[in-house]
């Protein structure tokens, strides 16, 4: 058994010179190596006479031998070929330069097909061309191949960029492989972020985990809708997003055998704001009715409320004065009984009506806790807030974060929390009549929080009432001011912010007016 030779391996391998090489080989070696060839051989003169063609030759033109010699290639010529081909084939020969490309031929029985041909002179000592070489094979097939995938490419493209929703392919590295025309559009619109890196924050902000297993198992997800808040002062938008992992084989030599797969994930993002904004339309008006309701409620519940602590003095007075008398009941006359038993009859009778005043207050229903979403309840309030905005000249400077995860809360209560920060900042700045009339408002996540800070230009508050401004019926205005005061306002919004398991307090560093600021867990267990 010959050993094998592996070329590279042994640097001893004896070099072998090609004029010993062919001294050893016969030539009719050479004529069966290039008669049994699998291309399609032909040698010419230089006027392309066929002098020789091989088996293979046949095999593809239909022609033996004996029918071809002597005869001229242009046999197998078709008019299909522009002539500027064959220029260029007779320009690079007279150079004795090869020439190589595609032609149209025709076989002997009228057929067309393509033939990837090369065409080389054969040079004498003298390198003077007595010969040409041609070799061809049939590419018909794969050129029929290629096409059909550049006209279904071309058709994929076509149907993916006239669909309505976006679409982008994003690599392992999630850089984009492939979009549509709605996608470009939509990273115009969005420009200069990039709305399938902002979608993916949002949704691993959305899905936590869930989405790296999605990701790492090459499952899918549909109909996941988020929320963006584009640029500082444009509308909110709704999109649907798609999701589903496609594995695609690599197309690199070294993995012709091993075949390793990459992993791509398809985004079909749906902007569904219009359908978005009609239920927002008829939230709001049911939301407007909702909160006049709590409010009238609230109201009369801080009427029945004080009422209740106003009766509750002298009822505290009469019950102080029958226990001094009481105690000097030894010592005074049978008048002195008179007296504490009608009292104490007072007391009963004041008892049993405060008892039933305090039945008159409605109960607060807080109703089922959902998910919430800061930045819209935001924009729902300043909606609300707009008539006492524009009335008294506020102006509004909001910085909603491009999105904002989900928190967990009694929704109408929230709102009103917010409304009631918001109207208590506006009569502040409208009763302190000064030139700037300024509400800000900036809400972030920090440390698994929701914090939202309301700051206004209005007077302030004392360091002394920093605190006290939370407990009912407190109010730094004077009783005759009319509307809702710091007092039970706060009070209100200290109950839902610990409804929440949050805190609320008065930012001491700010010295331009009043800042509030309100500290909401995103997931709260209890409440």
């Amino acid at each position: 058994m010959a050993k094998e030779i592996q070329p590279g391996i042994n640097d001893e391998t004896p070099v072998i010179d090609k004029g010993e090489l062919l001294e050893g080989l016969s030539a009719s070696v050479f004529f069966q190596a290039v008669e049994h060839s699998p291309v399609a051989i032909s040698i010419t003169d230089l006027h392309a006479n066929i002098l020789y063609s091989n088996r293979a030759f046949t095999k593809e033109t239909g022609y033996a031998a004996s029918e071809v010699l002597g005869r001229n290639e242009s046999v197998l010529s078709n008019r299909n070929t522009p002539r500027l081909v064959y220029d260029a084939l007779w320009g690079r020969l007279k150079q004795q330069k090869p020439w190589s490309g595609v032609l149209v031929n025709r076989r002997k029985d009228g057929k067309r097909y393509l033939a990837e041909l090369m065409v080389a002179p054969v040079l004498d000592d003298e390198n003077k061309p007595i010969h040409y070489l041609g070799m061809h094979r049939d590419v018909t097939e794969l050129y029929s191949l290629e096409q059909r995938v550049q006209n279904q490419k071309a058709m994929i493209e076509k149907a993916v960029n006239a669909a309505n929703v976006a679409m982008v392919l994003l690599d392992e590295e999630e850089q984009i492989v492939l979009d549509n025309l709605a996608y470009k559009t939509l990273a115009t619109d969005m420009s200069p972020q990039d709305p399938c890196h902002v979608i993916l924050r949002a949704l691993r902000d959305e899905m936590g985990e869930r989405f790296n297993t999605i990701q790492e198992r090459g499952l899918g997800f549909t109909d996941y809708e988020i929320r963006l808040d584009i640029g500082r002062n444009r509308a909110p938008r709704w999109f649907s997003v798609d999701g589903s992992m496609i594995e695609i084989g690599d197309e690199t030599a070294d993995s012709f055998f091993a075949q390793p797969e990459r992993h791509y994930l398809m985004l079909v993002i749906n902007d569904v704001t219009e359908l978005r904004r009609r239920q927002h339309g008829e939230r709001m008006n049911a939301l407007k009715l909702l909160i006049a309701e709590e409010e009238a409620l609230q109201s009369m519940r801080e009427a029945l409320n004080g009422a209740l602590y106003q009766f509750q003095r002298p009822l505290n007075l009469m019950n102080a004065a029958v226990r001094m008398l009481e105690q000097r009941q030894g010592d005074e006359h049978a008048l002195t009984e008179q007296v504490i038993s009608a009292l104490k009859e007072a007391i009963a009778a004041g008892n049993e009506a405060h008892e039933t005043l305090e039945n008159a207050v409605p109960k607060e229903h807080p109703g089922v806790k959902s998910a919430i979403n800061m930045n819209e309840l935001l924009r729902n309030v300043l909606e609300l807030c707009t008539a006492d905005l524009l009335k008294h000249g506020v102006l509004v400077d909001w910085h909603p974060p491009l999105h904002m995860p989900a928190m967990i809360g009694y929704d109408s209560r929230l709102h009103s929390l917010f409304k009631q920060l918001i109207d208590n900042a506006i009569e502040a700045m409208a009763g302190a009549k000064g030139p700037r009339r300024e509400l800000s408002i900036v809400a972030r996540i920090e440390g698994g929080e929701v914090v939202v800070t309301i700051s206004d230009t209005g007077p302030g508050i004392s360091q002394e009432h920093r605190t006290r401004v939370f407990e009912p019926f407190f109010s730094t205005k004077p009783h005759t001011y009319q509307g809702a005061a710091y007092g039970m306002g706060l009070t209100i919004v200290q109950e839902i912010v610990a409804e929440h398991l949050g805190t609320v307090y008065i930012d001491p560093q700010y010295q331009e007016g009043c800042r509030v600021c309100v500290h909401l867990p995103l997931n709260a267990e209890r409440g």
